[in-house]
């Protein structure tokens, strides 16, 4: 729930798929394996909803793929007092779409992310929301710096946003801005973050200081 200062309650939904070797991270496991880069996916995805209720925004659900009948979702929603909801759409456009409506119909905005951005974390949520909360602009965007963004929030929704978007290529933050520009609106963007999809990625999560 809101916590302090921070902004009026915004929904957060999670998009992760069920963390099963071979289903997940394929250009990371190129380098480090199907087990392996299933085992980072899983401690990423608990890692962004661990965020998702720390923010103390609103509600948190977690959309799996293909269904939240996966043990580690029901596992983690338990730990974490989160809800748990499938995935719904013919691509991912309509997923998120779709997600983003059903939270918008209860809320006057929401924060969709994804589970592979460990450098993700609350105050970036909450910057998020904040910028939504002032109605400046109808979306916030979260740049990833492969050319597509780690967050998506939004008060106001078009399906055109999610059409035939080039989901997982380097164009997607791009086809968006010029969405965006088409319908006439204004958008807010974060500082861009980096999310973990190839071997070059994990290296530099690695080189990261800690602590």
């Amino acid at each position: 729930m809101p916590g302090g200062n921070d902004a009026v309650a915004t929904p957060i939904l999670v998009f992760a798929r069920a963390p099963v070797p071979g289903q997940v991270k394929s250009r990371l496991a190129e380098s480090v394996g199907a087990v392996r880069a299933a085992t980072l996916y899983d401690a990423w995805m608990e890692a962004a909803v661990t965020v998702a209720v720390g923010a103390r925004l609103g509600p948190v659900t977690l959309y799996c793929a293909p269904d939240p009948s996966h043990p580690r979702f029901r596992e983690i929603a338990r730990r974490h007092g989160v809800g748990l909801a499938a995935q719904e759409g013919a691509d991912l456009g309509e997923r998120m779409h779709r997600a983003l409506a059903t939270a918008l119909a209860g809320a006057g905005a929401a924060i969709l992310i994804g589970t592979d951005c460990p450098s993700l974390d609350t105050g970036y949520l909450r910057q998020a929301a904040r910028l939504l909360a002032d109605r400046s602009a109808p979306v916030v965007i979260g740049p990833a710096r492969d050319g597509g963004y780690v967050l998506l929030g939004a008060s106001r929704l078009d399906p055109a946003l999610f059409l035939e978007v080039p989901w997982g290529g380097p164009r997607v933050l791009e086809t968006t801005r010029a969405r965006l520009t088409t319908l006439g609106w204004t958008w807010r963007e974060l500082a861009p973050l980096q999310d973990m999809d190839r071997p070059e990625d994990l290296a530099f999560l690695e080189s990261r200081p800690h602590g």
